[in-house]
């Protein structure tokens, strides 16, 4: 069976199962992914399935409702950033159950116009996968969004400080990745990153100094300082 664009939400649920992968399934359960609801299906899986079915935004949302792993990562997949509103990306934040989905999403999330609205929105909230979801998306603008100014990524800063001493693994390992995202940008935004970044090295708060240590150790490196003087 082979998926069309025209492709109903049964029929793509029919064909989800018939991938159907144990192996896969326990491999994902390894690096931390909720399994509860998974079928296994890779990520080179579901991205091709995407490019099958393309973007259908009323399917996506009738996806996501179904509650499966790999259904909601289709969802996402094919979801219409153009079509979605904050009200449906709320929603959706607030099902949020596994870093992955956390991660997809927030690339879907920064495709929209209200982007910005909504790092604001989720940064208050002080649900694990929705609190991640604000600095995966902060990490996510700092590459895909090319013409957003320098200034409005630097102005995120204070927040990284202020959420850098949450201790939950999958807010602290977000928030690093922002800081060192922005960071390794260009040559303006490295300086002020850094500077944070060896502020928080220096804390005397757990988090905050491993969160501190890391983005130094990057954006210090060799590699990233090459790659910012070219």
């Amino acid at each position: 069976m082979t998926l069309q664009p025209a492709s109903s939400v049964g029929e793509i649920l029919a064909y989800l199962r018939s991938l159907r992968n144990e192996a896969n399934i326990a491999g994902m359960a390894r690096f931390g992914i909720d399994t509860t609801t998974a079928l296994g299906i890779t990520t080179p899986q579901m991205q091709a399935l995407a490019r099958q079915v393309n973007r259908d935004h009323r399917r996506a949302l009738a996806l996501w409702q179904t509650g499966l792993r790999d259904a909601r990562m289709l969802a996402i997949l094919t979801a219409d950033p153009r079509a979605l509103t904050m009200e449906e990306a709320r929603a959706w934040a607030g099902d949020f159950n596994s870093w992955e989905i956390v991660d997809t999403a927030a690339d879907l999330f920064t495709q929209t116009p209200f982007w910005r609205a909504l790092v604001t929105k989720f940064a208050d909230d002080e649900r694990e996968y929705v609190l991640r979801t604000a600095f995966a998306m902060i990490a996510g603008a700092t590459v895909h969004n090319k013409d957003e100014p320098d200034e409005s990524l630097l102005a995120y800063l204070p927040l990284i400080e202020k959420h850098a001493t949450d201790p939950r693994n999958f807010v602290r390992k977000a928030v690093n990745w922002a800081l060192r995202n922005i960071g390794k940008r260009n040559a303006t935004c490295h300086g002020p990153a850094l500077a944070l970044a060896e502020k928080l090295a220096a804390s005397d708060d757990k988090t905050a100094r491993w969160i501190g240590k890391d983005a130094v150790r990057e954006l210090k490196s060799e590699k990233i300082l090459a790659r910012l003087k070219a």
